[in-house]
């Protein structure tokens, strides 16, 4: 595929996302799709894999997360990789505590499907916002 169909599959899988359209998501996810989200001691840290691994980091998301992107997306890509740049804002529900997170998504788009996506995301920021404040001292 072209370079530009890549990135029309990507900016489709986002659209998809946010609509929640977890059909939509499918229809462009590979059956074997690897997501990687890095990090530890927040909700949404592991690799997932498969269309049930998909369906189990959104349901995640959902549940763990409230995120809003204010700032429009960008899209570079070349041959099968498309970056895409990005910041979100939000909070963890558990601790009610905000966050701000730049990041940059590498996916791969092969035979028109998303096959791969890895985050590079402030995982710190992240952390911190899951972190359960400390019961005092006595």
């Amino acid at each position: 595929m072209s370079i530009e169909k890549n990135v029309q599959v990507v900016k489709d899988f986002f659209a998809a996302m946010g609509s929640e359209d977890k059909q939509g998501l499918l229809s462009l996810s590979a059956e074997d799709i690897e997501w990687i989200v890095p990090g530890e001691d927040w909700p949404l840290a592991g690799t997932y894999r498969g269309h049930a691994g998909l369906a189990g980091v959104l349901q995640k998301a959902s549940e763990e997360i409230e995120m809003t992107y204010p700032e429009p997306l960008e899209f570079v890509a070349q041959g099968e990789r498309v970056l895409v740049v990005g910041v979100a804002t939000g909070k963890i529900k558990a601790t009610n505590k905000a966050f701000k997170d730049d990041w940059v998504f590498d996916i791969t788009v092969r035979n028109g499907k998303v096959m791969k996506i890895r985050e590079y995301i402030d995982t710190q920021a992240l952390a911190r916002a899951s972190e359960l404040d400390a019961s005092p001292r006595l």
